[in-house]
């Protein structure tokens, strides 16, 4: 079978470049980064601070601001639990409704430890007012976090505007960037940014390590640990670092940075290609916004097919449905809600997100392959037929027996 991936939202391949550079750190330098004592430690802990450095520069942020995690959900975590253990004279906390799970999770745990949480509405185009946030802030508020982008609909959120109004209010502002980085330009200090989460197998490196950025220089942001145990990250993170993944994150940050503009390019063109072809279908919706998004990703609903079963028929195709999946019942998408999305059209969403290995030939196969299962799947629902019809599904009496 001829198989596609177009799930990049989800995580990415390691890109083999990045590979060769860890390689070393598996066998050859295997030394503790941590080991101050002798030559394999010093080896290792070099490695470690030039991955440090190398994340650092994407963001214009120091070395010394970085701090490993295994991941985004982690850094999170630690920005959101480490502030809320550090400063425990503020109870108030601002997000958006439309936040990553470790956003909107963090903030129910605090929450039922006593915090109050505002989480501000975006618009249909999934984009949250910049002065909304503010008006939602107290004199009790700790934190304002809102994402860069969004890992759904990959709307793109005015940062740039909110980080120096949460400046000006004296409230700490956290980025969760595990969308963005590398991606699109974020200047952490011009965007007065004070806290950033990081992923590494979004941008084509090893899954199991991401970063936080903690702000050193002033107004300096102090965390509490959420992981103890050996003091390690400057206390804001215990644990021995894995070395060959940290030299993984900070290779896939220098190549997705070095390379962006000739990739996004790639994927303005992909992601036209694409809507353009499956607009020849009627009843589709875009979710989101075409042009204040991220290049890679386009959401989609259609009209009377569901999204999994849509997604059963094009099992050859690496996409996500907009529906999330739980043990006991199928749910639309809380992303897909909060911009206005009706629960029938939520369950009907695709998302397709492009990558470095998608060819244009890959683009153009899997449009059609989405346009036939659609057809095909609407051949066979009488709803679908009636409203061609003209016939007004909603004043139909169905006999319940």
């Amino acid at each position: 079978m001829h198989r596609i991936y177009l799930d990049h939202m989800s995580t990415t391949p390691c890109d083999k470049r990045v590979v060769q550079a860890m390689l070393p750190y598996l066998s050859d330098v295997y030394g503790n980064p941590h080991s101050k004592d002798h030559v394999w430690g010093w080896e290792a802990s070099s490695a470690v601070e030039a991955a440090r450095e190398k994340v650092a520069q994407v963001i214009g942020a120091q070395a010394k601001e970085i701090v490993f995690t295994s991941g985004a959900t982690e850094a999170t975590n630690l920005a959101l639990k480490g502030l809320a253990g550090f400063y425990k004279d503020k109870k108030h906390i601002v997000t958006t409704q439309i936040e990553h799970k470790c956003v909107l999770d963090s903030c129910k745990m605090l929450e039922a430890q006593g915090y109050e949480v505002t989480y501000v509405p975006v618009s249909k185009k999934g984009i949250v007012d910049a002065k909304a946030v503010m008006a939602a802030v107290r004199d009790d508020t700790l934190v304002v976090s809102v994402m860069a982008a969004n890992n759904e609909i990959g709307t793109l959120q005015p940062i740039e505007d909110i980080g120096p109004l949460c400046r000006a209010q004296k409230v700490f502002f956290h980025v969760d960037a595990a969308q963005a980085f590398a991606k699109i330009p974020i200047d952490v200090d011009a965007m007065c940014i004070d806290l950033l989460s990081i992923s590494g197998h979004k941008i084509y490196g090893p899954k199991g390590i991401g970063a936080l950025f903690v702000r050193r220089r002033a107004p300096r942001v102090r965390l509490s640990p959420i992981l103890t145990g050996g003091s390690q990250e400057n206390g804001m993170r215990s644990g021995t670092l894995p070395t060959f993944l940290c030299v993984g994150l900070g290779e896939a940050a220098r190549l997705m940075w070095q390379e962006r503009d000739q990739e996004q390019q790639r994927m303005r063109g992909f992601k036209a290609l694409f809507w353009e072809a499956i607009q020849t279908l009627p009843e589709i919706k875009l979710n989101g916004d075409y042009q204040t998004a991220l290049p890679h990703v386009i959401n989609v609903s259609f009209a009377d097919v569901e999204g999994e079963g849509l997604m059963g028929h094009v099992s050859d195709l690496a996409v996500s449905s907009g529906s999330a999946c739980t043990s006991e019942s199928l749910e639309p998408s809380y992303v897909l809600r909060a911009i206005g999305v009706d629960d029938t059209l939520a369950h009907t969403s695709l998302r397709i997100s492009f990558g470095r290995t998608t060819q244009e030939k890959d683009v153009a196969y899997s449009a059609q392959r989405i346009i036939d299962a659609v057809q095909h799947l609407r051949s066979m629902s009488p709803l679908w037929e009636m409203r061609q019809a003209g016939i007004d599904i909603t004043k139909i009496k169905w006999n319940a027996h």
